[in-house]
């Protein structure tokens, strides 16, 4: 996010006068009334801001300190996680319905959405009920396909297996990588669940281009 982030962290850069962190947390249904956010850059900035609530829902904090991969960010939390949990990036925009949707389908679920073309980014393949069986990163060109959004419902029963590498010989460990291998070994679906409303924000362009998303 070049400049935009040289005096905060991406999760509060604003959208039509809000952070970007506030979307995810005004997306959660009202029955999770625990929200544990994993900082690292300006972690402080947003811990100064927020304290220790957010409307109804109790903030708690950890810190990742070593950078390695999203699967990385979630193993720093999970002293402090119990039983069925989401897990959402503080700096994509997502929608309360198909959130509601993914917890509704049991078992553990990654939120995905359909593209003309995939590009850069993690291609999810499913089998013919849905379940998750296999995540490849990479540049896929202008392939159509279900691209992963980062959003998970998942359980403490993950924490049993270790953490996988993103892709080979990579030093970040990826969550959708984790999980499969865990899913398959205890028997549990692991399924995508397409959804409506997702916005992600990689440049300082998409800030304009997500206020347009939003808009009625």
């Amino acid at each position: 996010m070049k400049e935009l982030t040289e005096a905060m962290p991406k999760a509060l850069l604003e959208v039509s006068g809000k952070p970007l962190i506030e979307y995810g947390f005004d997306a959660l249904p009202d029955d999770i009334d625990e929200i544990i956010v994993v900082v690292g850059y300006f972690g402080g900035v947003i811990q100064q801001r927020y304290g220790g609530t957010y409307k109804d829902k109790r903030i708690l904090y950890v810190v990742q300190e070593t950078l390695d991969g999203t699967a990385g960010a979630l193993w720093c939390a999970k002293d402090l996680l119990k039983k069925r949990f989401v897990v959402m990036m503080s700096d994509d925009i997502y929608g309360r319905e198909d959130i509601e949707t993914c917890i509704e389908a049991g078992g553990w679920v990654e939120l995905v959405q359909r593209r003309a073309a995939i590009r850069s980014k993690g291609k999810v393949e499913v089998d013919r009920h849905h379940n998750i069986i296999r995540i490849t990163e990479g540049n896929h060109g202008n392939i159509p396909g279900l691209l992963g959004t980062n959003f998970f419902v998942l359980d403490t029963r993950l924490f049993d297996f270790p953490m996988v590498p993103k892709a080979e010989g990579s030093d970040e460990y990826g969550l959708p990588q984790t999980i499969i291998p865990a899913a398959k070994s205890l028997g549990i679906p692991f399924r995508a669940v397409e959804g409506t409303t997702w916005f992600e924000i990689t440049d300082p362009k998409d800030l304009g281009k997500a206020e347009e998303f939003l808009a009625p």
